[in-house]
């Protein structure tokens, strides 16, 4: 293959529009959110999935997990911890059975400011989405991340049968 091969064209065009469509979304979800909530994407990203967190076998995440979910280095992960600890919407605590380990939790206020948030997260992505729907190249990217979250089969009816 050559660089002017049509499928390595066709493959970094594919690539550009996929970056675009996700700096806009991500662009216009931060500043919705810092304006109304004070927090960033990856403040947002990070609340979210520690909040998720559970106490049964597995339910809490180590460092490098948490990395992985949210997208960021460990040592980057860590100072955005470190961040919202500062803030009281996190609390880390030793592991019970491994106190090489350290957990962290989401606090009450962290909580609430998710759930404050998650509403605007969520009205921020659909908004960008329909923006991005309307530019002929990004449109079927948006379709598949629109199709993306749909379950494979429609549930079955719990309704009276007509």
């Amino acid at each position: 293959m050559t660089a002017t091969d049509p499928a390595l064209t066709a493959l970094s065009q594919g690539w550009c529009a996929l970056s675009l469509l996700h700096g806009r979304i991500e662009a216009h979800i931060e500043r919705a959110l810092q304006a109304e909530h004070g927090l960033s994407v990856r403040e947002y990203s990070l609340l979210d999935v520690l909040s998720r967190q559970h106490d049964g076998v597995g339910g809490h995440l180590q460092m490098k997990q948490v990395a992985d979910a949210v997208v960021l280095s460990q040592s980057a992960t860590t100072r955005l911890v470190t961040r919202l600890e500062d803030r009281g919407l996190l609390a880390r605590y030793l592991c019970p059975t491994d106190r090489r380990g350290i957990y962290t939790n989401v606090s009450d206020a962290g909580l609430k400011l998710l759930a404050e948030a998650r509403p605007t997260n969520d009205a921020a992505l659909r908004e960008a989405l329909d923006q991005a729907a309307e530019n002929p190249g990004l449109a079927p990217l948006v379709r598949v991340v629109e199709s993306a979250g749909a379950p494979a089969h429609p549930a079955p009816s719990m309704g009276v049968p007509s």
